[in-house]
C-alpha cells in the first residue's frame, strides 16, 4: 500500500469501530427494525468505499447491480453460473486495467480489494439461494442445507450484505443466512449447535458482550503493525534473488533469510484481517456459541488463526488457518461441486479471483503441486512415526520445517509479482538442491508432509 492509501484504509476501519459500538448499542435489533439496520448499514459502507476509493467505488454497485438483476431475470437452475461468470469476469477486467493500464506494481486507490471479498458474497449467495429453491433437500451436503436459502433477497438485504459498513473495506465473507440472522437478532448457527455444561445456548437472550474479543483483536492488530513496521524492510523479499546475496551467502543461510523473509510478509495481513474482525464483532456480528469453559466465542467469520499458522505442521493446516473465509468459499462453491479434479480447479479460480499478477499463477499452479505432494507423502510415511511419542514428536518437528519452507518456496511468487524474478528464483533453487528434475520433483522433495 501507498502511504496515503494505508492512512486512509486505517482512518476508516478505525471510524468503523467506533461507528459499530454505535450501531450495536443504538441501533440493536431490540431498539429499531431490520429496515433501518439494513439503510444504516448499508449507506455508512458506501460511505467509506468513496472516502477510500472516490468514484471508483461505483464498480462495487454496478458489479453488485448487474449480477442482482441476473437473479431476478434468469431462472435458479443456472443463475449460479451465470452470476459466476459475470462477477468474476468483471473482477477481472477492472483488476487487468488497474495492472496494466494505470499502475503495475503499485497498490494504490487499489479499488478491486473490496471487490474480490464482494465477488466472494455474490457468488456464495448465488450458489445458496441455487441450493435453497431449485436443488432437493436429499441432494444437499448437511452445509449446504444449513447456508440454503429459501426466498429471494430483496434489493435492500443484497446490498445490505454486499456493501455493509463492517465489511466493504476489508471482508471477511459471511453466509448470507448469518448476516440476516444477525440484522433481524433472529437465532444463529450457534444457538442450534452448542451446549455448554448442561445448558443451551438459547437460554441466553442476548449475545454476549464482545468488548473484551474486541480488546483483545485489537492488542493483536497494534502487535502486527509494529512488527510489520519494525522488520518489513529489515528482510526483503528480493534480496533472495539478489546476484550477490545467492553468490555469497551459503545455501542453509539462504534457507533461513527465505524463511525470515516470509515470515515478514505476514504480520501486514494479521493486522488487516484481524481489525476487519474486531469491527464486525463491535457491531455484534460473529458470536460462536460457547467454549467448554462457559467462554463465549467470537470466531464465527474470523479469517485466521495466527499460531496454528506460524506453528503448522503440514500445508493443508496451514491453509486451513490462513485467509479461512476465502478457503471456505473456494470450498463451497468449487471444490465441493467440481466433477474434474476438484484440487486443480480450486486452485485455478483462486488465482483467477487474486488478480492479473503472473506470480499468482505460478504460486498457485506451485501449490496444486504441493497439495498433491502432501498428500502423497503423508500417506506413505507417516505411519512409521506413529509408534511412540518421540518418533511422533520427530515427525511434528521435521513436518514443521518442511511445511514452513515449502510454504515460503510457493509463494514468493505472490510477493514478487513477475515472471522473470520468480522464474529466477525456482531457477536458483533447483540449481542449488543439485537437482535437474522438474520443478515437481523439487516440490516432492522438499520435505514430509502430512494433511
Amino acid at each position: 500500500l501507498s502511504f496515503h492509501s494505508l492512512v486512509n484504509f486505517v482512518v476508516c476501519q478505525l471510524f468503523a469501530l467506533l461507528t459499530a459500538f454505535w450501531f450495536r448499542l443504538y441501533l440493536h435489533p431490540s431498539k429499531t427494525s431490520p429496515f433501518v439496520r439494513h439503510v444504516v448499514a448499508t449507506l455508512l459502507g458506501l460511505y467509506f468505499a468513496l472516502f477510500c476509493f472516490g468514484w471508483y467505488a461505483l464498480h462495487f454497485l454496478v458489479q453488485s447491480g448487474l449480477t442482482y438483476g441476473i437473479m431476478i431475470l434468469t431462472g435458479v437452475e443456472h443463475m449460479h453460473k451465470y452470476c459466476l461468470v459475470v462477477a468474476l469476469g468483471y473482477l477481472s477486467f477492472c483488476q487487468i486495467t488497474r495492472v496494466y493500464v494505470f499502475d503495475y506494481g503499485m497498490y494504490s486507490a487499489d479499488f478491486t480489494g473490496p471487490m474480490m471479498v464482494i465477488t466472494q458474497k455474490i457468488t456464495s449467495l448465488a450458489f445458496e439461494i441455487h441450493d435453497g429453491m431449485c436443488r432437493k433437500e436429499e441432494q444437499l451436503t448437511p452445509n449446504q442445507k444449513l447456508l440454503a436459502i429459501r426466498r429471494m433477497p430483496s434489493l435492500l438485504e443484497y446490498f445490505s450484505y454486499n456493501c455493509n459498513f463492517m465489511g466493504i473495506l476489508a471482508g471477511p465473507t459471511s453466509s448470507y443466512n448469518d448476516y440476516i440472522a444477525f440484522i433481524e437478532g433472529t437465532p444463529c448457527r450457534h444457538n442450534k449447535d452448542h451446549q455448554t455444561n448442561g445448558k443451551t445456548n438459547g437460554r441466553h437472550k442476548q449475545d454476549p458482550s464482545p468488548n473484551i474479543e474486541v480488546v483483545r483483536k485489537l492488542a493483536t492488530c497494534f502487535f502486527s503493525l509494529m512488527v510489520f513496521l519494525s522488520v518489513c524492510k529489515v528482510f526483503p523479499v528480493e534480496r533472495n534473488i539478489d546476484d550477490d546475496f545467492i553468490a555469497n551467502t551459503p545455501f542453509y543461510a539462504q534457507v533461513v533469510y527465505l524463511y525470515l523473509s516470509m515470515l515478514t510478509t505476514r504480520p501486514k495481513y494479521y493486522f488487516v484481517w484481524t481489525l476487519a474482525d474486531a469491527i464486525n464483532n463491535a457491531a455484534g456480528f460473529g458470536f460462536n456459541g460457547y467454549n467448554s469453559d462457559g467462554s463465549p466465542r467470537w470466531d464465527l467469520i474470523s479469517n485466521l488463526r495466527i499460531t496454528d499458522i506460524e506453528f503448522a505442521t503440514s500445508f493443508k493446516m496451514f491453509l486451513d488457518n490462513w485467509n479461512i473465509q476465502t478457503a471456505h468459499w473456494l470450498k463451497r462453491v468449487c471444490y465441493e461441486r467440481c466433477p474434474y479434479n476438484p484440487t486443480a480447479a480450486t486452485f485455478i479460480l483462486s488465482a483467477m479471483w487474486h488478480g492479473a499478477y503472473p506470480g499468482y499463477y505460478l504460486t498457485f499452479l506451485t501449490g496444486i503441486v504441493v497439495t498433491l505432494a502432501a498428500r502423497a507423502m503423508r500417506h506413505n510415511v507417516r505411519p512409521y512415526f506413529l509408534g511412540s511419542p518421540s518418533h511422533k514428536l520427530l515427525y511434528d518437528g521435521i513436518t514443521w520445517a518442511g511445511t514452513q519452507i515449502a510454504i515460503c518456496y510457493t509463494v514468493v511468487p505472490f510477493v514478487l509479482l513477475s515472471v522473470g524474478p520468480s522464474m529466477k528464483f525456482y531457477s536458483h533453487w533447483q540449481q542449488r538442491t543439485g537437482r535437474r528434475e522438474t520443478h515437481m520433483s523439487l516440490v516432492k522433495s522438499s520435505a514430509l508432509y502430512r494433511e
